[in-house]
């Protein structure tokens, strides 16, 4: 009798390759063994369903049994041109088939040969967070942190086992760390619940830390912050996180570096700009003036004559030096020219003086262009 396989996922004949995958997907969750434990019904349906799939997955086989039905893997219907497919269902086909489902019904507990262990599991890593001043990320420096953690147990030598005796092997998986269960014709993998996977366990645990091989305790370290750090830098030092479980391996410590703001200078990548104010003499008559950098020394900087307010300098070479390597950036000075405020009686008559005699076309050049763009608009 023929077997309608359409019928058995419960799709169209006009179904397409991915609702037929959608539908067997849905059903061998539903009917797989391990979910329905002694239920021969369930058994055989979930048979069926792979069956069924086995030719509906499959172009060519799918195309002859919409011709021949499902006699077509027999002598008699003429076929022959599915490779592989030799007249009865072969079950070891469907493991391909089932690998897809097995996370969604089994999760992290399926394993396929590998095992997962709960030995020797490395220490997580440590955020630390520190702030230096923008001399200290210009010169470089040497930063000492203190924090608290967990340590190797010293009383074990990390091993978790008190006097660092060697673990003795499960009694339960024999030192795999996984134990195998048959259901039906699969066998499942999954990891040894009395080792939790480690395939040993400890006779006599650690009395200080309880057989884990690592305490709480405080770390003390000095690192070095290297010249032109940026704000927001992370640093990894390998080895001084969390200490790892039983002897594992020690995590990361990630120093994350922020720079405190300057009361002079602001920063531009390796740039440092800073805002020098000039009086307006010294402007209009050009002036020297000295800027402190930040590694002590002076730095002179010519204002020429004339300069006017927002006029930027540039000093080549006296920025924030490059991370590894010998260059530098540049300052930046940008000039800030003051009005005079509380001006004497004899100052107001000097300017008031100046004043009368200006050339606004020669000593205001800026300010005669615009005063004539506006009288051009309104004429």
């Amino acid at each position: 009798m023929s077997k309608d396989y359409y019928a058995t996922l419960g799709v169209g004949r006009a179904a397409t390759q991915d609702e037929i995958k959608k539908a067997y997907r849905k059903l061998a969750v539903k009917y797989h063994p391990d979910k329905n434990h002694g239920d021969k019904q369930a058994e055989e349906r979930f048979k069926e369903i792979g069956e069924a799939y086995e030719v509906l997955k499959d172009a060519q086989k799918r195309a002859a049994y919409d011709r021949y039905g499902s006699d077509f893997q027999s002598g008699g219907s003429g076929f022959s041109g599915a490779q592989g497919f030799d007249g009865g269902f072969d079950f070891s086909s469907q493991f391909s088939s089932f690998s897809d489902i097995f996370e969604e019904m089994f999760g992290s507990t399926f394993s396929s040969g590998g095992r997962q262990t709960a030995q020797h599991q490395p220490g997580s890593d440590i955020r630390y967070d520190v702030s230096i001043s923008l001399e200290d990320a210009y010169r470089g420096v040497k930063t000492r942190l203190k924090y608290t953690t967990l340590v190797k147990c010293e009383a074990c030598s990390g091993t978790g086992s008190e006097g660092s005796k060697r673990p003795s092997p499960c009694p339960t998986c024999g030192g795999r760390g996984s134990v195998r269960q048959n259901h039906g014709f699969i066998t499942l993998e999954r990891t040894c619940q009395t080792c939790g996977g480690a395939g040993s366990v400890l006779s006599d645990p650690c009395k200080k830390c309880s057989g884990s091989g690592r305490v709480k305790g405080e770390k003390n370290l000095e690192i070095d912050i290297p010249a032109g750090i940026a704000s927001g830098s992370k640093m990894r030092i390998v080895g001084e996180g969390e200490a790892g479980f039983k002897g594992g391996p020690a995590g990361s410590l990630y120093v994350v570096v922020s720079i405190l703001s300057h009361k002079i200078f602001t920063r531009s990548d390796a740039d440092l700009h800073c805002s020098v104010p000039i009086s307006m003499v010294s402007a209009a008559l050009g002036t020297r003036i000295e800027v402190p950098n930040l590694d002590g020394a002076k730095c002179v900087v010519d204002v020429p004559a004339g300069t006017q307010s927002g006029t930027q300098i540039k000093v080549k070479g006296r920025g924030m030096p490059h991370m590894n390597s010998s260059r530098r950036g540049d300052m930046v000075v940008k000039i800030a020219v003051e009005t005079p405020v509380s001006l004497s009686k004899k100052q107001v008559e000097i300017l008031e003086q100046f004043a009368s005699e200006r050339d606004d076309k020669t000593n205001s050049p800026n300010s005669f262009e615009f005063l004539k763009k506006i009288k051009d608009l309104f004429s």
